[in-house]
């Protein structure tokens, strides 16, 4: 399993920097080609190098990767229902950003779904 948790662990790792460097260029002042809502983009800037660390602690442990990786799943879906609710009332979120968001939500949700898996057979090994 040791394996999976290493895979686990290099795609937040490496969607982490993916997140950094495009968060990054925007606030450089590249346009994206759509609106962006800057408190969003704040925030996924923030959150690549979160991801960077919940990639670090998941490599070195799985189980504390995984609750790392949990609340990092659930501050994106906080986010990601906070700006479906500012799309659906006509306020400055791209679908793009939605889409993103989703994206960005579901990856944690799959590398907290494997960590914890990868966890729980490593328990059930050692007994």
């Amino acid at each position: 399993m040791r394996w999976l948790q290493g895979a686990l662990a290099l795609v937040g790792i490496l969607f982490g920097i993916a997140t950094i460097v495009a968060g990054s260029r925007v606030l450089a002042g590249r346009d994206p080609g759509y609106v962006v809502f800057r408190p969003l983009l704040l925030f996924n800037t923030a959150m690549g190098l979160a991801y960077v660390i919940g990639g670090i602690v998941a490599w070195r442990n799985g189980k504390a990767g995984a609750y790392l990786a949990a609340a990092i799943f659930c501050l994106n879906a906080a986010v990601l229902g906070i700006i479906g609710y500012l799309y659906t009332i006509g306020d400055a979120v791209a679908v793009e950003s939605l889409r993103a968001m989703t994206l960005r939500t579901f990856v944690w949700l799959v590398i907290f779904l494997g960590l914890a898996w990868v966890s729980r057979e490593d328990t059930r090994s050692a007994a």
